[in-house]
């Protein structure tokens, strides 16, 4: 298997275990850890799966970056740490990979939550992934190593860094949609409200989008935060 998973991390003790775990049933996968700092036992965590860390400055660009530039395998696969992937993973991101128009892809997304509310979010998401063909992280981002580089990479930006990265990607090829979800955990939208928390996401993706000043965004985004985007 050609596929590094790089994992960004800042205090994910109670998510990393089970995330290291799921994927320990892949053999010859290289499972990388790109921390910013924790103070938790999440790099002691870490070590006991096996997985290969590296430490960095805050920031989930900059970590991604970085575990990148150390990955050993052609393929990267972006995985936030409370996102888990579907058994078939590694066949869906070889045969989107393998098609020669393709810059990167991604997988339909699914919330580990019971209401309603949480499904009208899933097929807004989907149905945005799949017609503007505009990404997150929380979908498990994969592409070549190669394509990413010549992408730039993760831009170094307190957020968003996921969808500019898309952007760039967009330039050199196809973004593709895997007919297959990853359960990313609701714990965003719960700490502070379904609404607002969506709310606030959409207005700083909409301000991001048409041009809005990025320090501008960062200023209100942590003044009113609401969840991690």
């Amino acid at each position: 298997m050609n596929i590094s998973v790089i994992i960004p991390t800042l205090n994910e003790k109670k998510t990393l275990g089970r995330l290291l775990s799921s994927l320990q049933v892949y053999q010859g996968l290289e499972v990388i850890v790109a921390d910013g700092g924790s103070t938790d036992h999440t790099l002691e965590i870490a070590a006991y799966y096996g997985a290969i860390t590296i430490s960095s400055e805050p920031g989930r660009g900059k970590q991604q970056n970085m575990g990148a530039h150390i990955a050993s395998n052609e393929v990267l696969l972006f995985l936030h740490s409370d996102t888990f992937l579907p058994v078939d993973f590694h066949k869906h991101i070889h045969t989107l990979l393998d098609k020669s128009d393709t810059a990167a892809g991604a997988f339909r997304l699914k919330i580990s939550a019971p209401d309603t509310g949480y499904r009208i979010i899933e097929w807004g998401t989907n149905l945005r992934s799949k017609i503007l063909k505009l990404i997150y992280g929380d979908q498990a981002i994969f592409l070549r190593k190669e394509i990413f580089f010549i992408a730039g990479g993760f831009p170094d930006q307190k957020f968003l860094e996921d969808v500019e990265l898309i952007r760039r990607l967009k330039k050199l090829g196809k973004i593709r949609l895997a007919p297959a979800e990853v359960t990313t955990s609701s714990r965003r939208w719960k700490r502070c409200g379904l609404v607002q928390t969506t709310l606030m996401n959409q207005f700083i993706l909409a301000g991001y989008l048409f041009g809005m000043n990025h320090e501008s965004l960062s200023r209100f985004y942590y003044k009113n935060r609401t969840s991690d985007l």
